[in-house]
């Protein structure tokens, strides 16, 4: 009996750990951004759905890479917007709730930047500092390669290369000979298909009318020789 509730113990101690390791993994600032490309614009969106410990958001801090020359931040109607400027960039985003944010909601906040076009294949974080009602949690450490994850992540992105149409100018797609040949031969086809087609209506019609007057003439034949019978004695 002591060796089944043991069991049953530890079965259920275990099944409590399961569920704590995912939430304590997603107990994080996330991004997502619309664009990795060097020199591109992208739309960072910054998702969040936990407090300080179950306190609810008050703010948030977001400090921006030196290597990022501008931002815009997306107006989000349920906060107020602050740009703190480090000479003629902005180091800092602030972002504070009009109404604080209860512990286990989710929001976004938006950040329009354009990467810089040398990053590619470096990565960026984004600390952010979450302050609460009760307490604060700054999100601003940043594994190195080959390390497990720290207890309090910077969201960061990967820079990928460039695609050449970061600045919404992509090349010109080369004329293919081929294809222009092909519907050269297309509409050669089709025109020469009108004029059969043209020609077959017009031999119709003549011979319509041929037969029509060939009709007419035999009834005008029948009726003449029907009156000649009739006029014999």
């Amino acid at each position: 009996m002591r060796h089944a509730r043991l069991t049953i113990a530890g079965l259920a101690g275990g099944a409590l750990l399961a569920l704590a390791v995912p939430t304590a993994a997603q107990a994080h600032v996330s991004v997502t951004p619309s664009s990795t490309a060097a020199g591109s614009s992208s739309v960072l969106t910054f998702a969040f759905s936990h407090g300080c410990d179950g306190s609810p958001t008050t703010a948030l801090t977001f400090d921006i890479p030196e290597s990022i020359a501008s931002v815009s931040p997306t107006v989000h109607p349920g906060w107020t917007i602050e740009k703190i400027a480090d000479g003629d960039r902005t180091a800092q985003v602030v972002y504070t709730a009009v109404t604080p944010v209860e512990d286990g909601f989710r929001d976004t906040i938006e950040l329009s930047v354009r990467l810089p076009e040398d990053a590619a294949g470096e990565t960026l974080a984004f600390p952010v500092l979450q302050s609460c009602a009760v307490g604060e949690t700054n999100w601003s450490e940043v594994a190195e390669e080959g390390e497990a994850e720290p207890e309090s992540p910077a969201p960061t992105i990967l820079v990928t290369e460039a695609t050449g149409d970061e600045h919404g100018h992509g090349a010109e797609a080369p004329a293919d000979d081929s294809t222009d040949e092909h519907s050269h031969d297309e509409a050669t086809e089709v025109s020469d298909a009108a004029a059969t087609t043209s020609s077959d209506d017009t031999i119709a019609r003549v011979l319509a009318i041929g037969g029509l007057a060939v009709g007419v003439v035999g009834i005008v034949l029948a009726l003449t020789a029907r009156r000649g019978a009739t006029k014999k004695p």
